[in-house]
C-alpha cells in the first residue's frame, strides 16, 4: 500500500507547514529558538572594509549548512573620505531594518492565510557626525528612523494589513535592537 504524501503549504514563497513546525517546536523547547549570529569586518583601505557572514549557532549546535560566507563590501561615500566600494555601516543597519520587516510581514502574512502580491520598505535615518568626529552633538547614532512600507495583497482587508504591519513591528527583531538598549562588550586583540 502506498500513501500520497501530504502536499506541502507554500503561500508567500514561506512553507507554511515548516513554520508551524518550527513555532511547535520552539514552544516545546525554547533552546531550539536560540541563535548567536556572527560577522566578521577585515579593513582594506582608507574607509573600505569586507564583511564575512557565514557560520551561527542554533541551540546551542554549530551550524554548517551554509557552503560559503557571504561577503559584503563597506564603504564611505566620497563626501565621507570613502571611495564607495559598497555601502556605509549606517545604511546596511537601515537596509537590516528593511529586511526584517519584510520578512516578519510576509511570513507571518502567510500563516495567516494573507497572500502578498508586493511588499516593499523605504527605510531611511538622519544622523549628525559631530560626534564620531569628535565635536559635540546629540549622538553618534541614528537620531530618528523613518520608514514606509507599501503592501498589495488579493485577498486581505486594509484592516487585515495594518493590524499585521503593527504585529511586525512589535515582534522584529532588528527594530528592537534598533529601538532599545543592547549591552555591547568590545575587547581588542594586539596582534
Amino acid at each position: 500500500m502506498t500513501t500520497t504524501p501530504t502536499p506541502t503549504t507554500v503561500r508567500n514563497g514561506i512553507d507554511v507547514d515548516q513554520l508551524l513546525e518550527t513555532i511547535a517546536a520552539t514552544e516545546a523547547d525554547a533552546a531550539v529558538g536560540t541563535f548567536t549570529f556572527r560577522a566578521s569586518s577585515s579593513w582594506q583601505d582608507g574607509t573600505h572594509n569586507t564583511g564575512r557572514i557565514h557560520r551561527f549557532t542554533h541551540g546551542g549546535e554549530e551550524d554548517t549548512t551554509r557552503p560559503g560566507p557571504f561577503v559584503l563590501e563597506g564603504d564611505e561615500p566620497q563626501i565621507l573620505l570613502g571611495d564607495d566600494h559598497g555601502p556605509n555601516a549606517v545604511e546596511l543597519v537601515l537596509q537590516a531594518l528593511g529586511f526584517c520587516y519584510a520578512v516578519g510581514y510576509v511570513a507571518n502574512a502567510a500563516a495567516q492565510g494573507i497572500e502578498i502580491s508586493r511588499m516593499d520598505y523605504e527605510v531611511e535615518g538622519d544622523l549628525d557626525v559631530r560626534t564620531f568626529l569628535g565635536q559635540p552633538g546629540e549622538r553618534a547614532g541614528l537620531t530618528q528612523v523613518r520608514v514606509t512600507g507599501t503592501v498589495a495583497s488579493p485577498n486581505a482587508t486594509d484592516e487585515q494589513l495594518t493590524a499585521l504591519c503593527q504585529y511586525v513591528q512589535d515582534t522584529s527583531p532588528v527594530r528592537d535592537i534598533l529601538a532599545n538598549p543592547v549591552p555591547v562588550e568590545t575587547s581588542l586583540r594586539i596582534a
